[in-house]
């Protein structure tokens, strides 16, 4: 069987869950990826057979989207010449983690095409979401990247098509390490802007994971380096607590680990105000942004906030599998 796995390459999260779910993929078949985006920061580490430009948001250094650097790199004739001449007819079996080229393509030549994402599971009204729902973002969450079935992770199965995090191989090996530092990984706010806040605290070692530099920095307590994978999984495997955006993997690998999270959404991007949603549900702290009062929120966090206990059972090869029985009877 010809299988087609397209991911989404805007963020790291995407990539990671992939790099976990290929191997199982690769017992069923021949399988090629397809990665489009502008903004991931880790490694595939397997070939990759298509990349797209896609529909990336570029992310900005007061914590939202850089709205100008975006619509400058919006490309919307490649985009269009890329769903139109995707060769669909190759596969028997694509599976979509909220890529929009091949999403597209499939759409519009009413070629199956499988969901496997985070995205997916907000499908469902059950998932939360924060009060007064805007339509316009629910409809781009909803529609970027449409498909024919859906398979959804969340923090909690809130539907019977949603499951728990996918956690990658290399943090479930790992049993509770403290070595007292905390991570931090904002990566809409620039390094300049995090600084002075982080140092109000100088008894905390605090290693920040920025988008914004290519080099190693220290200033005091404050480490700051660039984004890469290892670095930043022994990062989090031996942090007190992660201090983060309103992504879902990184706070997903954090709670399986036993750390204490602080979550800060990008302004004006939907996904993430739900998923701090989700999380405030959860008991974990949330801010809406970093502003007046912001030194007093970090001390409480770091002096006074105990982690959450969670349980995220290791479901990948059972969930690729029930997807390779359901879907790929019809390849």
């Amino acid at each position: 069987m010809r299988i087609l796995l397209a991911v989404q390459g805007t963020g790291n999260g995407h990539l990671s869950r992939a790099r976990e779910i290929i191997p199982h993929l690769q017992q069923y078949g021949d399988l090629h990826i397809a990665v489009s985006g502008t903004q991931a920061d880790v490694q595939l580490g397997f070939p990759i057979m298509f990349r797209f430009h896609g529909l990336s948001f570029i992310f900005g250094k007061r914590g939202g989207v850089d709205k100008w650097l975006t619509y400058k790199t919006l490309d919307l004739r490649q985009l269009y010449h890329d769903i139109r001449y995707f060769p669909l007819d190759d596969y028997d079996l694509i599976i979509n983690d909220f890529e929009p080229v091949t999403a597209w393509a499939c759409k519009l030549r009413q070629k199956q095409c499988i969901a496997l994402s985070h995205q997916s599971s907000f499908l469902s009204k059950l998932t939360p979401r924060p009060a007064g729902i805007s339509i316009p973002s629910e409809l781009i969450l909803t529609q970027y990247a449409p498909a024919t079935a859906a398979i959804g992770f969340h923090f909690k199965a809130y539907d019977t098509f949603i499951h728990t995090p996918v956690i990658r191989s290399e943090i479930r090996a790992f049993g509770p390490v403290n070595n007292g530092h905390y991570t931090v990984y904002l990566p809409a706010y620039a390094d300049s802007f995090l600084l002075p806040w982080l140092q109000k605290l100088p008894h905390v070692n605090w290693e920040v994971f920025s988008k914004h530099t290519h080099t190693e920095k220290r200033h005091g307590n404050v480490h700051i380096r660039p984004i890469e994978n290892l670095a930043y999984n022994k990062s989090v495997i031996g942090c007190e607590g992660l201090l983060t955006g309103g992504g879902f993997e990184g706070p997903a690998e954090a709670l399986f680990l036993g750390k204490k999270i602080l979550a800060i959404p990008m302004t004006g991007q939907w996904e993430q105000q739900c998923n701090v949603e989700a999380m405030r549900l959860m008991g974990i702290p949330v801010i809406p942004v970093i502003g007046t009062g912001f030194d007093e929120i970090l001390k409480n966090w770091v002096y006074n906030q105990a982690p959450l206990k969670v349980d995220f059972p290791d479901q990948t090869a059972e969930i690729v599998s029930k997807l390779i029985l359901k879907y790929g009877k019809n390849a």
